[in-house]
């Protein structure tokens, strides 16, 4: 089933993927982000989605869930502390796991990085390969390269992938392009860079170069664009 999909960058790792009237969050980190495009009070979410529970990632969940009832999917350990923070309509999947809320749906990949909330609980962080009918997104999290990342686009195609570029808490932009050859999306929205001092990073370059091995067409969205899929 063929339908449009929105792709709004909220700034830092946030993302609104919006299709059909509904929307799904991407770790709604938006207070206390510098590159924030909206305050959390004003964003609408029917679900969220969080690869792991960092603070810069977990963000604003608990009050825009609480807010709007809005369905979350997190991986077990996480699910669980958001449970006890009175979150309703939690999932909790484990790496590997797919949640299908019937509009959309979520299957957790892994990724290499930590993952420790700011109350302590400590989990496994994720990928997420998001589907919307037939538009797929790969959502790397946070995470070092490795060879790995080949596997979703063996099982199925990958339209979009969202790469963490700035380095330092992340893979940096060189190899995140040696991400984007192994992922082999059509397009490749870079993410995580230029926050904050230690993750800034040269998006210009990084486009240049995965662009002229031929590997994806790069869309850079500064915080409050969109690009529709």
């Amino acid at each position: 089933m063929s339908r449009k999909l929105n792709i709004r960058y909220l700034g830092h790792a946030a993302f609104a993927l919006e299709s059909d009237g509904k929307t799904v969050l991407v770790d709604p980190f938006l207070t206390g982000n510098p590159k924030a495009a909206a305050p959390a009070a004003e964003v609408g979410a029917d679900a969220i989605f969080l690869p792991h529970g960092h603070e810069d990632h977990l963000g604003d969940t608990v009050d825009i869930t609480k807010r709007t009832g809005a369905q979350v999917v997190a991986i077990v350990e996480l699910a669980a502390e958001l449970s006890e923070s009175g979150v309703e309509n939690v999932h909790n999947p484990n790496i590997g796991g797919t949640v299908d809320l019937g509009w959309v749906n979520v299957r957790l990949t892994p990724a290499w990085h930590t993952s420790t909330t700011p109350k302590g609980t400590v989990s496994t962080p994720a990928g997420l390969v998001i589907e919307f009918g037939d538009k797929r997104l790969y959502f790397a999290g946070d995470t070092a390269l490795f060879s790995d990342m080949a596997l979703p686009a063996r099982r199925s195609h990958i339209d979009v992938a969202i790469l963490p570029i700035g380095g330092h808490f992340t893979m940096d932009r060189f190899d995140a392009v040696g991400a984007a050859e192994l992922i082999k999306a059509d397009q490749i929205i870079p993410s995580h860079y230029n926050t904050f001092p230690p993750i800034e990073t040269d998006v210009e370059a990084f486009k240049s170069d995965v662009q002229n091995a031929g590997y994806a067409e790069v869309i850079v969205l500064e915080p409050g664009g969109t690009h529709e899929l």
